[in-house]
């Protein structure tokens, strides 16, 4: 196992059935990690599962709802006592919010769903397996954001606040957690170009956005606005996503902390 990225790793994907964690759950496990999927769906957690098992990669799956303390903290120490430690986490969860609504007409509600659905979850699920992590087998927690946490757009304010503060949880996560032996980095795909095929909520959020813009949402992915306001004029794929989580999750990557990988396809600047 020592020639793969995480061979003998035990990994634990929320969301796991989803198009991103999915993606994630499936190059994970091809790079030699123990893989435990969890979500909400039990359906979309045997799909991936059954990929993942096709190639000869370990996985179980839980459904499990991340909004619920306890069940999380339960289903962490399941797999502690079952592997023996976790040693990389990932919050996949997605939250239907609203983009495209204008102060004006956006209710206190729509603005806060995605900001309390977010950071709920990043911050139970980051509390359940920090305290299995780490010490003498690093650990590594990755998070998700978007490129909101920066731009300055109209009509993505509960999104963009969202975003930034799921950045600012990786900061001060990752000084926290730094003495324990446990790294976190966050994620910043742009739109993923793929990821409405592969059944993301994204084919839903991004409607508003493409119907002002005249267009379908797979239009704006695929070469539309979205995509030439990108310096490659094209959007990331779930393939790039996962095969660079992969990589941040591996002891190569073990100089990084308290940083965000951008996958924006130049949307930002660092």
């Amino acid at each position: 196992m020592s020639g793969l990225l995480l061979g003998d790793k035990n990994a634990v994907i929320y969301g796991g059935g989803g198009a991103i964690g999915g993606a994630i759950a499936r190059v994970f496990a091809r790079e030699g990690a123990r893989v435990f999927i969890a979500g909400r769906t039990q359906a979309k957690l045997d799909a991936v599962a059954r990929d993942i098992a096709a190639t000869g990669g370990t996985v179980e799956t839980a459904q499990v709802d991340v909004l619920d303390q306890q069940a999380v903290e339960k289903h962490a120490d399941a797999i502690a006592a079952t592997a023996g430690s976790i040693d990389i986490a990932l919050n996949a969860m997605s939250v239907m919010h609203d983009q495209g609504t204008f102060l004006a007409d956006l209710s206190l509600e729509e603005f806060m769903r995605p900001i309390d659905g977010f950071l709920r979850t990043l911050f139970i699920t980051s509390k359940a397996v920090a305290r299995h992590m780490g010490r003498e087998r690093p650990g590594v927690i990755l998070t998700l954001s978007e490129p909101g946490s920066k731009l300055a757009v109209g009509g993505i304010l509960g999104h963009s606040v969202s975003a930034a503060g799921k950045e600012a949880f990786s900061r001060v996560l990752a000084a926290e957690l730094a003495p324990g032996n446990i790294r976190v980095i966050g994620i910043r795909p742009h739109a993923v170009v793929d990821a409405p095929a592969a059944g993301s909520y994204t084919k839903d959020l991004f409607k508003q956005t493409a119907a002002a813009a005249g267009q379908s949402v797979q239009e704006l992915l695929d070469g539309g606005g979205m995509a030439q306001g990108t310096l490659l004029k094209r959007l990331p794929t779930l393939s790039e996503i996962a095969e660079t989580a992969a990589f941040l999750a591996s002891d190569r990557a073990g100089a990084m902390t308290g940083t965000i990988a951008n996958l924006s396809a130049g949307a930002l600047v660092d």
